[in-house]
């Protein structure tokens, strides 16, 4: 099976030290952050979801794709794919993440539905405004070759394979996909795993592997027990790793699996005892 890394979770390096790092530890290919950061974040401390070293925003991407391709093939890495963050109602960032797509020779990049779900509006609705707006992006990324995908996410309009199902059966597999979260599902959507990849079939494009376990949180003044999702190790949490990795074997999977883990461990250590218990329990 083939393993990549998310660089999301490796805010602390520039392009290079990424690729020397995943080559060392044994992986196969590297899922790139194209971002922009957040306001206010840039010269803070490095963090995931704040100021990162290997800064590549949509608007520069197309630029940096050969600089991309070639430090992968010094590396002998795969471009596993791109872990941008824009909504599809986004086009310009659209044309931006497929453009750039096309420059490293990325297969695809990930999108999001035009709003999450709260409970204050009917979700057929937001589906329906989802499918459309999937559908305006779609004319974009066509010309391009390269599919958007769309994540299987906790508070998102695909927070199960069977939901993420519900999006993308309007379009063709060639041009849309999913990445099946395994961790995501863990925490809020999840169904059995072979259930799940049968019914997305050739969709599954790319998929997303972490840990999480629950301990109990507070208790409330009406005596309700609250919880809270804290990381694991993948052998340590409630995502049956082994299981997963025999289902995706069983239905044919040959993409990648990405680690996703933000826990505060460093980074080389995680990525060394993650990588070395995928190869013990793979099929």
């Amino acid at each position: 099976m083939k393993y990549s890394v998310t660089t999301v979770l490796l805010p602390e390096y520039d392009l290079e030290e990424t690729a020397e790092l995943l080559s060392r530890l044994g992986y196969d290919g590297v899922e790139w952050r194209v971002r922009r950061i957040p306001e206010g974040q840039r010269g803070q401390p490095y963090s995931p979801w704040g100021n990162v070293k290997n800064d590549l925003p949509p608007e520069r991407f197309a630029a940096e794709g050969e600089r991309l391709r070639r430090v992968c093939a010094d590396y002998g890495l795969a471009i596993a794919g791109i872990a941008s963050n824009a909504a599809c109602t986004d086009l310009d960032d659209v044309r931006l993440l497929a453009e750039g797509c096309a420059a490293c020779g990325a297969s695809f990049f990930r999108l999001g539905a035009p709003t999450g779900y709260n409970r204050t509006r009917p979700y057929p609705e937001l589906l329906q405004e989802a499918v459309d707006a999937f559908g305006a992006a779609l004319e974009i990324t066509r010309g391009y070759g390269v599919k958007p995908v769309v994540e299987i996410h906790m508070g998102t309009l695909t927070v199960s394979a069977s939901q993420a199902y519900l999006l993308v059966r309007h379009f063709d597999p060639e041009q849309i996909g999913v990445i099946y979260d395994l961790n995501n599902m863990t925490l809020e959507g999840f169904e059995t795993y072979r259930m799940g990849l049968e019914l997305l079939g050739p969709y599954v494009a790319h998929v997303h592997l972490g840990n999480h376990a629950p301990r109990p949180g507070e208790v409330k003044p009406d005596g309700t027990q609250t919880w809270v999702w804290e990381g694991t190790p993948l052998a340590k949490g409630l995502t049956n790793v082994p299981q997963a990795l025999a289902d995706l074997k069983a239905v044919g999977y040959d993409g990648f699996i990405s680690l996703e883990d933000f826990r505060p461990v460093p980074a080389e250590e995680k990525l060394r005892d993650a990588i070395t218990y995928l190869r013990r329990v793979e099929p």
